[in-house]
């Protein structure tokens, strides 16, 4: 489980590190960085797939995701002005875990004549720790730009010089020389990521679809059909129909197959037929994707949320809400709301952990946390 995600220098984050639990609850006004502590999260899924530096250049580059402040953000009630920079650029990410963490710095690359890539980001450092802080002493594996080492009982190097727009988590882990790399591979690999699932009238999930056995619901939502029936057939159909039973009193899931094409139905009293994917209200329709999500047979280390609350009908969220803990119980869940009532509603389970995101001198904070209450935290130095 992780027990921290510390973020510095992304957009309006300066230098933030949030305390995590079993079920986290973010929210916060607009503006206040909610979006991009998900963006980070998904960009530190995305080094252990080599999509990182992908997603980054589809934000516009390095340079429009810097921290948009001063180095240093103002004192409240002055005004922010421009001084030279003191620091290399960097965006730096990171998190710590019951028994692994890990942190990576992004900056540019020494500028060269010979390539047209002088703005791509390239990372400068990497590490690999065990405990809640990069000290050191705790450091298990370290990479500084393309020079790798990794201790056991003593500092050994790797030969081998990763590409600079490629992280160790995808390039080295084996179980004999880096089976902490091997490790956080796939733990990462295997954090989903639930944003804005589509309902419109052009949606995957409202068309027939080709089904096989499917414990993962996908991105677009597409196997939808498939995902659901995976459920009832797992040993899931009790809960299914309580689900939708508390958010659609009296219906029920019906999934039809004919020559391997998948079908779903949604089966409501008082009606002659049930209703298809097709016909469903964008709000139903997304209810029945977070049911297909949050009920996974195979539960992810970390599943994370953002605007689930997205079409919902305000009397669906108490449904939702006993959803996300219940899938609490098996993953560790981030949840990213706008809407109060929702958090009201996770927030009557004593375990939750409720996090207020603030701007505070133009950059994002948490409300209420003192530096004291703050997950330790050291960045190091390249």
């Amino acid at each position: 489980m992780l027990t921290a995600v510390a973020i510095s220098g992304y957009r309006s984050v300066h230098d933030l590190v949030l305390p995590l639990s079993g079920l986290n609850v973010i929210t916060g006004a607009n503006g206040s960085g909610k979006s991009n502590v998900y963006r980070a999260l998904r960009l530190i899924a995305g080094m252990a797939e080599g999509g990182a530096i992908r997603a980054l250049a589809r934000e516009g580059g390095l340079d429009a995701v810097l921290w948009a402040g001063p180095e240093q953000p103002v004192k409240p009630g002055s005004t922010a002005q421009g001084t030279m920079r003191t620091r290399p650029i960097a965006l730096q990410l990171g998190f710590a875990s019951d028994d692994l963490g890990y942190l990576v710095d992004l900056g540019l690359p020494v500028p060269a004549e010979s390539t047209m890539f002088n703005r791509d980001p390239v990372i400068k450092r990497e590490s690999v720790f065990a405990g809640p802080v990069a000290r050191p002493s705790a450091l298990l594996v370290e990479r500084r730009n393309a020079h790798v080492r990794v201790r056991d009982d003593a500092w050994h190097d790797v030969p081998y010089a990763p590409p600079g727009h490629r992280s160790i988590l995808g390039e080295l882990g084996d179980t004999q020389t880096t089976p902490e790399l091997l490790t956080l591979r796939n733990r990462l690999r295997d954090w989903r990521f639930y944003d804005h699932l589509r309902t419109d009238i052009d949606a995957p999930a409202r068309r027939p679809q080709i089904g096989t056995r499917t414990p993962v619901l996908s991105d677009d939502g597409s196997d939808l059909a498939a995902a659901l029936r995976t459920i009832v057939e797992d040993g899931g159909a009790r809960t299914l129909d309580a689900t939708i039973d508390e958010a659609f009193p009296g219906s029920r899931i019906e999934v039809a197959a004919t020559d391997g094409v998948f079908t779903l139905g949604l089966r409501q009293s008082g009606l002659l037929r049930p209703l298809g994917a097709a016909e469903l209200s964008d709000g139903t329709l997304r209810f029945l994707l977070l049911t297909a999500a949050l009920l996974t047979p195979q539960p992810p280390e970390l599943m994370v949320l953002n605007e689930p609350e997205t079409s919902l009908h305000v009397d669906l969220l108490p449904a939702l809400a006993s959803l996300i803990r219940r899938a609490s119980e098996n993953t560790q869940v981030v949840v990213i709301t706008h809407a109060q009532r929702l958090a009201e509603l996770l927030g009557e389970a004593p375990e939750v952990n409720a996090l207020t995101l603030v701007k505070r001198s133009d950059a994002t904070d948490i409300d209420g946390l003192g530096m004291l209450e703050r997950p330790r935290w050291d960045w190091g130095k390249r």
